[in-house]
């Protein structure tokens, strides 16, 4: 059993490199199909499963699905650590079986958990929380799975931009910061520098409160019209954060997804007339 995890790992870092779309750290999408773009899961396996029935990849050959942070939060064992991981498995199981058309980007939890930082939700460590749960499933191979999943995460691409010019990343540089950004890093190997603050794939998932010039400046640099980024939360599922941004969230009961499809340009507005609330799926 230990084993087979750790291969079923192994085999979805492949599939993650070996994407036919993949540009580096990049997923550039034709102007063909459809995306469904979804936010933070967090270990919400009751959304996953909705988003997954309703992206019917298999009956929509030209349909490609966006997920992203599916680590830390959700169920929880008798002890009260953190369960996500077992979700994880699934997202690999799901790409595996749709290896061009399942993309799952990095998140900031995603680098806390590869560099071994502290990362807080609803109060609690949630690094120490996850792997005090794997510990107890796997107790004499727990090092090897979570270097596995380590390894498994940085291998996951940074964004997905369409030809329609949307930009879909966990989040994007603060303020602050985007003069310490290099655009780089989406045309070059990660590296573990890259994910720790100040480095640029750190900024890229960490950033909050982003200003309308901050937003137009990354558009220009990035070719594109519109954002969708999750990162921040939302309680009511969805929000139009600037001009040409609008954040999702798909990790609790108000959570929402947007199809959209890739033959066409939108706006921020028409992405908010193209939500769907994951609440109204079977």
């Amino acid at each position: 059993m230990p084993q087979t995890i750790i291969d079923l790992l192994n085999k979805g870092i492949e599939a993650n490199f070996a994407d036919k779309y993949r540009r580096d750290n990049l997923i550039c999408l034709p102007a063909d199909g459809g995306l469904i773009l979804t936010g933070d899961l967090h270990g919400h396996r009751r959304n996953f499963e909705r988003i997954v029935a309703f992206a019917d990849l298999k009956n929509n050959p030209d349909r490609h699905v966006l997920l992203q942070e599916i680590i830390h939060g959700g169920p929880k064992n008798s002890y009260g650590d953190c369960l996500s991981y077992l979700l994880l498995f699934d997202v690999v199981r799901y790409k595996l079986k749709f290896p061009d058309r399942v993309h799952v980007i990095m998140g900031n939890h995603d680098t806390a958990f590869i560099n071994n930082s502290e990362v807080m939700k609803d109060g609690r460590e949630m690094n120490r929380a996850m792997c005090q749960a794997i510990d107890r499933e796997y107790p004499k191979n727990c090092a090897k799975i979570e270097l596995a999943m380590r390894q498994y995460l940085l291998s996951q691409p940074l964004a997905v931009r369409t030809e329609s010019r949307i930009w879909a990343s966990h989040s994007l540089p603060a303020d602050c910061l985007i003069d310490k950004f290099d655009p780089q890093i989406f045309h070059r190997q990660l590296k573990i520098n890259d994910i720790v603050r100040p480095g640029s794939a750190y900024l890229l998932t960490w950033g909050r409160r982003h200003s309308q010039k901050t937003l137009n400046k990354l558009a220009e640099q990035f070719d594109v019209d519109v954002f969708v980024l999750g990162h921040q939360p939302q309680e009511t599922g969805w929000k139009k954060a600037g001009k040409n941004l609008i954040i999702i969230a798909s990790e609790h009961n108000h959570g929402c997804i947007i199809p959209v499809d890739l033959t066409k340009s939108y706006t921020v507005e028409q992405l908010i007339e193209a939500i769907v609330p994951l609440a109204s799926l079977s």
